[in-house]
């Protein structure tokens, strides 16, 4: 400090300054939440798009492995061919639902029971479909 000359003003940054730089963060913030959110939707429609697609995998194979369609999706668990139901990314908690019809699938199969199962989310998607009809 031995050759510098102190002057009146301080070196902070002024008011003006300050608000500037708070105005150009909340345009940044305000450009950025909703195509975050959007991204963050998107995904959670591919995990959907996935779930339904190895769920709807599985009761096949099951129903033509034991020749009679599962009662439920914890027959799926307990013959271990998941190790547990996913949750549904929607509404977040395992409540899928299931579709049960009186068609057999195989010609071997002998017992009806689970041939489909959707979301049980009442929303609509991305592209203007409601998730329960995926």
């Amino acid at each position: 400090m031995a050759g510098r000359i102190r002057t009146g003003r301080g070196s902070g940054f002024t008011l003006l300054e300050m608000m500037i730089v708070i105005s150009i963060m909340v345009i940044l913030i305000s450009i950025a939440l909703p195509i975050y959110s959007q991204s963050v939707l998107r995904s959670r429609e591919a995990v959907l798009r996935n779930d339904l697609f190895e769920l709807r995998s599985l009761i096949s194979q099951y129903t033509l492995d034991k020749q009679k369609a599962p009662q439920s999706l914890d027959d799926l668990v307990t013959a271990g061919y998941i190790k547990v139901i996913p949750k549904d990314p929607m509404t977040n908690e395992a409540n899928w639902e299931v579709v049960q019809e009186d068609v057999l699938m195989a010609v071997d199969q002998q017992d009806p029971g689970i041939s489909d199962l959707k979301s049980a989310s009442s929303a609509t998607g991305t592209d203007g479909t409601a998730y329960s009809s995926w």
